[in-house]
């Protein structure tokens, strides 16, 4: 049977586009549909040194470099006047000491105009409306930008389509998550007042009782994205009369010190609520699923693009090897790989709100042996098995909190 196209991919993020790349580099035809129209704003703007090993990879890094973006070396929590600084330099896994702060309509653009470039043939303003899987062809239906509609033959299909969730919608795999529900609440400031320690690394400051808490990333323009993470009730009251009580949190802040009050709002504040998803299955036949199609977590460790770049990349080498005729074992080569690593972050995420993380964190320097180990999870670098607070995620940092407790007779 005749195709079209080696694989289309569904989505030009990072994750659709770090796919395309590592596709073309064994001489693949790809097809790149986005829905949306290149550059526009998403949010997600703190990358991980995880990233860059991949970019490296597919030869996207350069195309970043050269934009210039915010250096980040690292990310500060801060609990109650109290502050754990984690450098990226002092991980313990081996990799990158730095990464970048992006704004991501730039970030995108950028990585996804490359890959086309080395030879993707890209479609924006492209709504997928049908995909038929087989074990031999797919047939991926589309309306363009001109609205006239048209049927795409190919060996596979990768949906890297994030919130889009393309095929997980569509095949009726998407399942609920445990977490409870939660928003963000964000936008872009200017950021005239900005210190020395201000000027590379994300902040993260918490409040009522560990369920919300504030960010601040520094963009290299003089700019800052500024956000709330919390209930979905709480952030639905922040956005109300224009986003007036984030506004004031913002302005009022203990921990920003006033770093923002009085700066101009580049954009009103915008809202994601109940972000939180996931699917029954990664892949199936002629099909697999890359990035925020998988799922997302929450936005507390930056960890959405990494995994939707590890993803991406991860997927693509195994669809080389289908499309080479080897076997691939989708199940243990792809979604548990896959899935330790959202697994890890998991663990993370739930010991940041249930208040673990905060007793290790901000115990006193001295006894804060781990940090290394704990260091290296947070700069992405989640599937070394070497690293005890990677591999034993489930049960370490519920035993380290519990050890600090007794120790400090709490």
């Amino acid at each position: 049977m005749t195709n079209d196209f080696d694989v289309v991919v569904i989505g030009a993020g990072p994750s659709g586009s770090v796919a395309a790349a590592r596709l073309m580099q064994d001489g693949f035809t790809v097809l790149v549909l986005e829905k949306m129209e290149f550059p526009r704003f998403v949010i997600g703007e703190s990358l991980l040194p995880q990233c860059m090993n991949y970019l490296e990879a597919v030869d996207l890094l350069s195309s970043v470099d050269r934009l210039g973006f915010q250096i980040k070396t690292g990310v500060a929590f801060f609990h109650n006047n109290q502050v754990c600084d984690f450098l990226f330099k002092e991980r313990f896994s081996e990799g990158w000491d730095y990464t970048f702060q992006v704004k991501r309509a730039e970030f995108d653009h950028a990585l996804i105009k490359e890959t086309e470039r080395k030879g993707a043939v890209v479609e924006f303003g492209a709504t997928v409306t049908n995909v038929v899987t087989s074990e031999e062809q797919q047939i991926v239906t589309y309306t363009n930008k001109e609205e006239t509609e048209k049927s795409i033959r190919t060996r596979f299909v990768m949906d890297a389509s994030g919130y889009g969730r393309v095929l997980p919608r569509m095949f009726d795999m998407e399942v609920p998550v445990s977490s409870p529900p939660r928003g963000a609440i964000f936008s872009h400031v200017q950021d005239t007042k900005r210190s020395t320690k201000a000027s590379e690394n994300i902040f993260v400051f918490d409040f009522n009782n560990n369920t919300s808490w504030i960010w601040s990333i520094p963009f290299s323009d003089g700019t800052a994205s500024v956000g709330v993470v919390g209930n979905t009730d709480f952030i639905i009251e922040c956005g109300e009369n224009g986003g007036e009580k984030f506004k004031e949190l913002v302005d009022n802040f203990p921990g920003l010190n006033g770093r923002f009050k009085g700066e101009e709002y580049i954009f009103e504040p915008k809202q994601i609520l109940n972000y939180a998803v996931s699917v029954k299955k990664m892949y199936g036949t002629g099909f697999v699923l890359c990035g925020n199609s998988t799922e997302f977590l929450d936005p507390i460790f930056s960890s959405g693009v990494t995994l939707a770049i590890a993803s991406g990349y991860e997927a693509a080498d195994l669809v080389v090897k289908h499309l080479d005729g080897k076997p691939v074992d989708w199940e243990n080569d792809y979604e548990k790989r896959i899935k330790h690593g959202i697994d890890v972050f998991r663990s993370y995420v739930e010991a940041w709100y249930n208040g673990d993380l905060h007793t290790i964190f901000f115990v006193d320097e001295g006894s804060f042996e781990f940090k290394t180990q704990i260091c290296s999870v947070l700069a992405g670098y989640v599937w070394d098995q070497t690293n005890p607070f990677a591999k034993k995620h489930k049960t370490v940092l519920k035993t380290l909190a519990k050890v600090i407790k007794i120790r400090d007779g709490e």
